[in-house]
């Protein structure tokens, strides 16, 4: 197993290749959890990136700041990982340019999540 930053390669790879990825966030510790499709990145110093393109407004987001222990489903897997703010303005454009490179043909919904009002719900994946 090589680990590549925080995350495994293989982990890294998954992420990489994946289209879209199915959320797993709740309210609360002990409240039911809910799924959600989204969008993730992994920029090129190998740091996950998600972001509601619904803005703050979103269920998921609004779970997943309010219990930063969230999964992701993807490949057959789930992955445990933590989703903290990427307030920094050097990760938010990361996040962006992870995002026009890998949806580049999608271009209305890349658009939708490059407004202003998204940005800020930029959230760096750590391992959970």
């Amino acid at each position: 197993m090589t680990v590549v930053g925080d995350f495994e390669d293989t982990t890294l790879q998954l992420l990489r290749g994946a289209r879209e990825v199915e959320i797993e966030t709740a309210a609360g510790e002990d409240a039911p959890r809910h799924r959600t499709v989204i969008w993730v990145v992994v920029d090129e110093r190998d740091r996950p990136f998600i972001r509601s393109v619904r803005g703050p407004i979103a269920r998921w987001y609004r779970e997943a700041r309010s219990e930063p222990a969230v999964a992701l489903l993807v490949g057959g897997r789930r992955i445990p990982v933590r989703a903290v703010p990427a307030s920094d303005p050097e990760r938010v454009d990361s996040a962006s340019r992870a995002l026009r490179t890998k949806y580049a043909s999608s271009r209305a919904s890349l658009a939708a999540m490059l407004r202003d009002e998204t940005l800020p719900t930029t959230l760096e994946l750590r391992p959970g």
